[in-house]
């Protein structure tokens, strides 16, 4: 059956219409408009495509480090899906092989499967810098295997991102995982601003958790942090929390980088959306201090952030529009995972994977709705 949602507004991933019908059906959008004999949802407030985020480790309470199962990565899609995300690469940080492996295989069923939400995987490490580790637990810090590549390049685990250090991969390696379709991201890394441009030259594409654990840009040595902001083909995820990364720095790398180019991720831990306050992930014990995660080192321990939170960040942190807040949470991390070809993300034959937001007291947005394949998620 047919079912058309009447919002208020209607964002399309580039423009907005007012008092705008969409009417879909079987998990894709047929009609940019009131169908006959539609099953009819009125809602208020404003209709926008789904966000989609590139880095996220937990939610619901859950850590996918800690639990590779199908009912953790469902549990994850939940507890991200009330904060307005649709489309989400559950994140394995560094770990042993077994870990990398299993993850691997839920993930391939969770595709297999249908799984609402998830749309591939992100393996963060462990082909990375010991000096730019973070909290990544350095016993599993190692070289590149015949092992792991043949688990990156499957070809039943969606849209696949690896984040490595161009310092402790082959330029052949880089390429290999590119011709595999998997999206090579540069980050955890000490790399040279030369070594970062060779890595780009061979294939890579992105930038994980811009200024985070990467070498950083000073006078004389512009570094990973300097090809970033310089590449204008390549894409930076950004974590928007205030505490990742200065407003002031990230308002400077979103004027610099070109447009379409800054995407907002989130790094979420299994707190989102749970009651937990507290966890340990291998040596760490890890406390949510007001909206942050620390561990007992003083280290930033991956994030406590959502998307509409980063999106509302945006607009307040960065002064950038609502539609362009909007896009840096859904279009352009859509564009560098390759899903729509930078067309309008709402559109006939698109999946229906929207929100709604409506607008608080103090201006905030919030998510009232969330469809992902047609299906009402929250």
């Amino acid at each position: 059956m047919i079912t058309t949602v009447i919002a208020d507004q209607v964002f399309d991933g580039k423009n907005i219409f007012h008092s705008q019908a969409i009417s879909f059906e079987d998990g894709k959008i047929v009609a940019f408009d009131f169908v006959e004999n539609s099953q009819v949802i009125k809602v208020p407030g404003l209709l926008a495509p789904g966000f989609i985020d590139v880095q996220v480790n937990g939610g619901g309470g859950y850590l996918f480090n800690q639990d590779v199962s199908l009912s953790a990565l469902r549990a994850m899609v939940e507890a991200h899906s009330k904060y307005g995300t649709t489309g989400l690469l559950p994140t394995l940080i560094t770990s042993d092989l077994a870990t990398l492996s299993a993850a691997a295989d839920t993930v391939a069923l969770a595709i297999k499967q249908k799984l609402p939400g998830v749309i591939g995987v992100h393996f963060e490490g462990p082909h990375i810098s010991e000096p730019k580790k973070g909290i990544h637990s350095s016993q599993y810090i190692r070289p590149l295997s015949k092992q792991e590549m043949a688990i990156y390049c499957r070809d039943d685990l969606g849209i696949k991102v690896v984040t490595l250090a161009p310092e402790h991969v082959t330029i052949d390696q880089i390429q290999q995982l590119t011709q595999h379709n998997v999206k090579v991201c540069l980050g955890h890394s000490n790399a040279s601003f030369e070594l970062t441009q060779t890595a780009l030259t061979a294939g890579a594409s992105g930038f994980t958790h811009l200024f985070n654990a990467m070498s950083p840009l000073t006078s004389r040595e512009p570094n990973m942090v300097g090809k970033a902001l310089l590449d204008e083909h390549s894409w930076c995820g950004l974590i928007l929390d205030g505490h990742h990364v200065h407003p002031a720095t990230a308002m400077l790398a979103t004027k610099v980088k070109p447009t379409g180019k800054m995407m907002l991720v989130t790094d979420a831990m299994s707190t989102i959306s749970s009651s937990q306050t507290a966890f340990e992930f291998d040596e760490h014990y890890i406390v949510l201090e007001d909206d942050r995660l620390m561990s007992q080192t003083g280290q930033l321990a991956g994030s406590a952030l959502d998307m509409i939170t980063a999106v509302n960040n945006a607009q307040s942190m960065l002064g950038v529009s609502l539609e362009e807040a909007l896009r840096m949470a859904s279009l352009y991390p859509a564009n560098f995972l390759g899903i729509n070809n930078n067309s309008p993300q709402l559109t006939i034959g698109a999946n229906a994977d929207f929100i709604v937001l409506e607008c608080a007291k103090n201006s905030a947005l919030s998510v009232s709705h969330t469809w992902i394949g047609g299906k009402k998620i929250f």
